[in-house]
């Protein structure tokens, strides 16, 4: 689905990436882990089609440089760390505008437009707010929103920075369910940045671990989720606990405790 080869970013002299390859299979979430300023933001925008320095990024054998900004939009959908909403918008427009790249310039939404609105509100549970202005949502309504948006697009490829961090864990743990929901119902693609490792081993099937700009390691949550590795590239005490369900649980140690 997702063919990341040698991909290098710098900004002015500034490396952020450095020859970054890897790969996703259709309908798998990877997640991307590591420090602050490793460069996970900037491979999400490179996936999403913004300009490397070297290297190449195909997604289902298509070159995403060459793909015109229309062609993207009908293919990618972004979720920003903290998306901007425009204030006083109606829940059920800004779902809309996630069909811009499906409507002419001079055109109006039409009937499958709004079908295909309809529907992702009836499944984000949102149907009672399709009405209310975008600054009248809480925060879990509103993030809810923006996946909204993004799914409305029809994506094969869901690219998410940080979708849960300003939410409490009660909603966190909504968002990435509906999400996985969504990716086992229709094949939807996933890559996710994280900084919270417990999560990213319990909804991805694959972790890739960003550290200065570099793919240091990639694989299972049980392989790349561990003590030494975790240990090394973040720079703390941890340890990496595994519960009667296999489930991973990363807890940072202070460093008045052995």
């Amino acid at each position: 689905m997702i063919a990341v080869d040698a991909v290098s970013v710098s900004y002015g002299e500034r490396r952020v990436l450095d020859r970054v390859s890897l790969t996703v299979e259709k309908g798998q979430w990877l997640g991307l882990i590591g420090p602050n300023g490793a460069g996970k933001t900037t491979l999400l925008r490179a996936l999403a089609g913004m300009p490397v320095a070297a290297g190449s990024i195909r997604l289902g054998g298509a070159d995403v440089a060459q793909m015109s900004r229309r062609q993207r939009a009908r293919r990618i959908a972004v979720v920003e760390q903290n998306p901007s909403v425009p204030a006083g918008m109606r829940v059920v427009e800004y779902v809309m505008l996630g069909r811009t790249p499906y409507i002419s310039h001079f055109g109006r939404e039409g009937r499958n437009d709004q079908r295909v609105v309809a529907a992702v509100l009836d499944r984000l549970d949102l149907i009672d707010f399709a009405e209310r202005p975008l600054d009248q949502l809480s925060g879990g309504e509103r993030q809810r929103v923006v996946v909204a948006r993004a799914l409305a697009q029809e994506p094969d490829l869901l690219v998410l920075d940080e979708p849960t961090s300003a939410l409490d864990l009660g909603r966190q743990l909504q968002v990435l369910e509906l999400v996985q929901s969504l990716r086992a119902d229709g094949g939807l693609t996933v890559v996710s940045a994280t900084h919270d490792l417990t999560l990213a081993a319990a909804y991805c099937d694959r972790v890739a671990l960003i550290s200065r700009g570099a793919l240091v390691a990639s694989g299972t949550p049980a392989e790349v989720v561990t003590e030494p590795i975790l240990g090394e590239h973040y720079g703390v005490s941890l340890r990496v606990l595994r519960d009667a369900s296999g489930a991973l649980a990363v807890i940072p140690l202070r460093a008045d405790l052995p």
